[in-house]
């Protein structure tokens, strides 16, 4: 099986610190392809220099250019003049992370607006997909996409945790849907057990969200208490479970999704 993790933080310093170890458990797990999350200017910028460092031509390795709701107070048109420089970049495949986050509420609202709309119009005029964040936003969120959908070529509401009203007003708008660890949780993520079932053949696609997010369903638990990339394996089997198709049927039609989202190039079978 070939799995394409659309998610992963390997910026983060727990990662960081023993990418090549990370990134050849993952190979060695069947994670053929991760997508690096940049979560601020500084961290797209670093994780861009990690494809260009580590694929070493391999094709990968990508990843996506943006900034996140936490940060967008900080948001200027000096930033959006460096996000189009980094977009321009070829491995850079997605705008975002961006979106809106009314749970923590870092950044006060209207700048987390301002900064979506901005970046949502990159996206349309560069004709490139969008990796989207949502906490406890998720009528808001609606509402703003509705006004830009019909320009966008796609965009996944990435580590979904919400309801079903939310789930169905993304799909309504054709969005992708991104499904983490969160649904190995058995306190806080069983309501998406019945939900992952909703999501058609197509929407759905898989990822870590590592270092965060360590499925804990997963058995033996790693020393270090840290998510990777090859951990992805578990969401896997957590998901086919409760969608009643097998592992392997997961694997081919989510990564068909993550590859077509993405515009990632296809790998030969090992």
């Amino acid at each position: 099986m070939q799995l394409i993790d659309i998610g992963v933080n390997l910026t983060h310093p727990s990662l960081a610190r023993e990418r090549d170890a990370v990134l050849a458990r993952a190979h060695a797990a069947g994670v053929c392809q991760l997508v690096l999350t940049g979560t601020s200017l500084e961290e797209s910028e670093k994780a861009l220099a990690f494809c260009q460092e580590l694929d070493d031509s391999h094709l990968r390795l990508f990843s996506t250019a943006g900034v996140h709701p936490h940060d967008a107070s900080q948001w200027s048109v000096d930033s959006a003049r460096q996000l189009r420089t980094l977009l321009s970049e070829p491995q850079v495949r997605a705008v975002g992370e961006c979106g809106l986050d009314f749970n923590r509420d870092f950044s006060p609202r209207p700048a987390q607006e301002k900064a979506l709309e901005e970046q949502l119009a990159l996206a349309v005029e560069l004709q490139m997909p969008v990796f989207l964040h949502e906490r406890d936003a998720s009528e808001r969120l609606v509402a703003i996409l509705r006004e830009f959908r019909d320009r966008l070529p796609a965009a996944v509401v990435h580590c979904f945790t919400g309801e079903k009203n939310a789930l169905y007003a993304y799909l309504d708008l054709d969005l992708h849907i991104g499904i983490t660890g969160w649904i190995c949780d058995e306190r806080r993520g069983t309501h998406l057990h019945p939900l992952v079932r909703d999501i058609p053949q197509g929407r759905l696609m898989l990822e870590s969200d590592a270092p965060y997010l360590l499925p804990r369903s997963l058995r033996p638990k790693p020393k270090s208490g840290h998510n990777e990339p090859a951990f992805l394996t578990e969401v896997l089997r957590e998901v086919a479970l409760h969608r009643g198709e097998s592992e392997e049927a997961l694997a081919a039609h989510s990564t068909t999704s993550a590859r077509a989202f993405f515009g990632l190039p296809e790998l030969a079978q090992a």
